[in-house]
């Protein structure tokens, strides 16, 4: 089952839109789910991506005015229950110890959040957290730019596995990461 993770898309205050690399990756038929960490800021980044999958679940950002999306939602994919926030709540922003934190109160096997436009994922105690990044770039408080960035997760039974996808220095790199729970 494939499970796209995106957020951060900024458009059109802070991007232009995704990477062309990626649009010509993410077709519709190939994606069963998709979760967003928010900051999509207009309709149409929301149609696109319904476009993609029908099954989308997405968060409120700090820039999410037109669609009024929850702060947090639990989704139950295969065995895993997944966990969705953006992140701007998270104080400070991406630290390990609130995340686990937010993780224990929310009850779930993965976290996803975003806010920081910077991938990043990590086990810790047996949970498993995923920052996407920014899917377009976008700069932030924190970084004047940032590598675009999403996620793919394949999840098989007990296993997910990620790909990493990164748009750098206008060529496409691809990570691969295993989380198992146990």
């Amino acid at each position: 089952m494939l499970v796209l993770v995106i957020g951060d898309f900024h458009i059109p205050y802070r991007s232009h839109g995704l990477p062309k690399r990626f649009k010509s990756l993410l077709v519709p038929g190939k994606i069963q789910h998709i979760l967003s960490t928010g900051n999509l800021c207009n309709k149409e980044t929301y149609d696109f991506l319904k476009t993609l999958a029908n099954d989308v679940h997405a968060v409120r950002g700090d820039f999410d005015d037109v669609i009024d999306f929850p702060e947090q939602k639990i989704v139950t994919v295969g065995q895993f229950r997944i966990g969705l926030t953006h992140g701007h709540q998270i104080v400070p922003w991406g630290d390990k110890e609130s995340l686990t934190m937010l993780q224990r109160q929310l009850d779930v096997d993965v976290l996803i959040t975003g806010h920081t436009h910077q991938f990043e994922a990590f086990e810790e105690d047996n949970k498993f957290f995923i920052n996407p990044g920014s899917a377009t770039g976008a700069y932030s408080p924190l970084r004047h730019s940032s590598t675009p960035s999403f996620v793919l997760m394949d999840i098989q039974t007990s296993t997910i596995t990620i790909f990493i996808y990164k748009y750098l220095e206008n060529e496409l790199k691809v990570e691969k990461m295993e989380y198992s729970k146990k």
